[in-house]
């Protein structure tokens, strides 16, 4: 068997030598945030909301565009009110 070559260098021992304290100055870690932990069913009835709303919006705005295209105008039509006393 091959014996390893000598190196110039002596081996360092770990155990006898204390650890180095590091010189290097450091911020301390930034705070860290609470995270707020939201119900999930009170996020998915929020989500259902939004959506609800957001289609009914679209809705209105495809209907009131090709209202106002084909020529409709509710100014063209007057509303009549009687009241029987």
């Amino acid at each position: 068997m091959a014996s390893p070559l000598k190196t110039g260098k002596q081996s360092v021992n770990l155990a006898s030598a204390p650890p180095r304290v590091s010189k290097i100055r450091r911020d301390p870690p930034p705070a860290v945030k609470e995270l707020v932990v939201r119900d999930p069913e009170e996020r998915d009835q929020w989500e259902v909301i939004v959506g609800v709303l957001t289609f009914a919006l679209a809705m209105f705005v495809i209907i009131f565009a090709f209202a106002s295209y084909s020529g409709w105008s509710p100014s063209k039509h007057a509303i009549q009110v009687r009241v029987d006393e």
